[in-house]
């Protein structure tokens, strides 16, 4: 995937738990996250969830795949 690309779909996950931080400091952010290779080989908004764990305080399994409609089934 393309880098600006991966950086925007990992920002707007990242601005999905942080709405009031400034976009441009969200793009940072993905950026840096892109610039880390284990993530970078992830897909972009799960790793914002995986970087966001500590904070969050999600459980620590494997991501696993979200399917995308309403019912989860597409």
């Amino acid at each position: 995937m393309d880098r600006d690309i991966w950086i925007a779909l990992c920002a707007h996950r990242l601005q999905r738990q942080w709405r009031t931080v400034d976009p441009e400091q969200l793009d940072e952010v993905a950026g840096d996250l892109w610039s880390d290779e284990r993530l970078r080989r992830l897909a972009p908004a799960d790793a914002a969830v995986d970087w966001l764990r500590p904070v969050t305080g999600a459980s620590t399994r494997p991501i696993a795949r979200r399917r995308n409609g309403p019912h989860g089934n597409d």
